[in-house]
């Protein structure tokens, strides 16, 4: 491959790719330029530092993961569905990254430890969907006004969190994980409902 012409996410794509292979301990810099035809110079190029280029795939991963959730907070549904949504829509998607590829999530797992300031800001932003869900329905008086919605919010996310951490992700699949989430839902649903 020409350096020149190298872009971002072709080295994201190998980086991630040489990830799996190797696993977050063993990959290195140099394999991820070797897999890309290049020299490890011109990865550097894009990224100053190993952390730099594993902190880019983490978001990468995790926009992806979460692509769905911006526009089901926004939608058009009455708040209680689209809140009910936006978890089903969170839990779906963790437990799809962790169902279809085993060994790309639990190197995730390792990059999401490595990365604080940027899952702090993730976290920090999907929060803050669920808190406009949350504000939408206090003011339509469908959900009972008995808090601050950023308030109510990570609430709401640190009581589901057994459906979307990965540290929970070997009980996605047991088999009463979908039940226990629809009851979980359903009892936060009806804790924020007006009365």
């Amino acid at each position: 491959m020409a350096e020149s012409a190298l872009s971002t996410e072709q080295i994201l794509v190998a980086a991630e790719d040489v990830l799996r292979r190797f696993g977050p301990a063993k990959a290195t810099v140099v394999d991820v330029a070797r897999a890309l035809g290049v020299s490890h110079g011109t990865v550097y190029r894009h990224f100053p530092s190993k952390a730099a280029l594993r902190g880019a795939v983490t978001e990468r991963w995790l926009d992806r993961a979460h692509a769905a959730l911006p526009a089901v907070a926004t939608g058009s549904q009455p708040p209680d569905v689209r809140l009910r949504l936006w978890l089903e829509t969170l839990y779906r998607a963790k437990k799809h990254k962790a169902l279809d590829d085993p060994e790309l999530f639990a190197t995730y797992q390792v990059l999401v430890d490595e990365s604080s300031a940027l899952i702090d800001g993730h976290l920090t932003a999907l929060e803050t969907q669920l808190a406009v869900i949350i504000a939408e329905g206090q003011d339509d008086g469908i959900f009972a006004e008995v808090g601050d919605p950023l308030t109510l919010a990570h609430t709401v996310f640190q009581a589901t969190a057994r459906f979307h951490d990965p540290a929970y992700a070997s009980t996605w699949t047991t088999p009463t994980a979908d039940q226990e989430f629809a009851a979980l839902v359903g009892l936060l649903l009806r804790g924020l409902a007006a009365r």
